[in-house]
């Protein structure tokens, strides 16, 4: 009897969820980063004009994978990452302006 209960003892315990520290600094950093109002839409329509998903379909994909429960494919994440790396609007130079210095 007492070896079955250091045998239990002894057991080491497994989280259901192994770590990804990777994935989960991406997924803190996208957050902050579609947490700008109309990003997620933004970059949801940009997705769906790629792929002819609705861009409806994108949103809830998107606000999954930030939620953590799904893990997305190395392709996906580095589009995401190209998309959030662009401007989210075009700067445009307007000559009408002076410079401050």
């Amino acid at each position: 009897m007492t070896q079955l209960v250091d045998c239990i003892e002894s057991r080491t315990v497994f989280t259901p969820n192994p770590p990804r520290p990777y994935f989960d600094a991406w997924r803190r950093r996208a957050g902050r980063q579609l947490a700008v109002s109309g990003r997620l839409s933004q970059i949801a329509i940009t997705l769906a004009a790629q792929d002819g998903i609705p861009h409806e379909e994108w949103k809830s994909k998107l606000r999954v994978l930030l939620d953590g429960h799904v893990l997305p494919s190395l392709d996906l994440l580095m589009r995401l990452d190209t998309l959030l790396a662009a401007p989210s609007h075009t700067r445009r130079d307007d000559p009408d302006q002076g410079l401050l210095f």
